[in-house]
């Protein structure tokens, strides 16, 4: 999983190209630790070029919204494939996120 971060005033653009699972989680949950401490009060996450996601994928998008919103910002995830999506649907994660 490869993780690009881009502040721009107030929004923090993160692009996720890859696989997100038990393999790389960690590493991911490292990567966006700058994201979880920033100003920003909104983010969004450009899912186009992520390809799967497990369900400690799952936990760590969880795990950054619920930061985020403690912070009073707000997550929006965009451009997801369509398997990807249907993991989220499935799981009831798509009733937790805003999808775009």
């Amino acid at each position: 999983m490869d993780v690009t971060i881009k502040n721009e005033g107030a929004v923090c653009f993160v692009t996720l190209n890859g696989r997100l699972d038990t393999t790389n989680v960690q590493r991911f949950n490292e990567d966006i630790i700058p994201v979880m401490e920033s100003d920003a009060k909104e983010i969004e996450l450009d899912c186009s070029g992520m390809s799967y996601t497990s369900s400690q994928g799952l936990r760590s998008f969880l795990t950054l919204q619920k930061r985020i919103e403690s912070k009073g910002g707000k997550m929006v995830l965009k451009n997801m494939q369509p398997n990807v999506k249907q993991v989220f649907d499935i799981t009831g994660f798509s009733n937790i996120f805003k999808i775009i």
